[in-house]
């Protein structure tokens, strides 16, 4: 199944994500799937590169940079979310379907 079929979610989620390269950093999480999430004010972020985070739910999490266009970037989880956990995120996080 392409990741691109995921159902995605739009969302307004600001959080803090780490990387080796760039440290501590404010993201901005505009959309979501249970496979991954697409940033809109990408730090520097370059493909191959990865991520933790904290979301709400699911807790500490690592996401692989897969694309990135100008302040955008798309990131994968390290492991696909369990719907049920994914369901409760995106009520904590607020959500509209894309």
């Amino acid at each position: 199944m392409s990741l691109r079929r995921a159902a995605r979610h739009r969302t307004d989620h600001k959080l803090i994500a780490e990387s080796r390269r760039h440290g501590d950093q404010y993201i901005h999480i505009v959309n979501i799937s249970a496979h991954g999430f697409m940033i809109d004010n990408n730090p520097g972020y370059e493909r191959g590169e990865r991520v933790e985070l904290k979301l709400p739910i699911i807790g500490r999490i690592e996401a692989l940079v897969i694309w990135t266009l100008a302040q955008r970037a798309g990131l994968q989880f390290e492991r696909v979310l369990r719907f049920p956990d994914f369901l409760v995120l995106l009520d904590e996080i607020g959500h509209t379907s894309c």
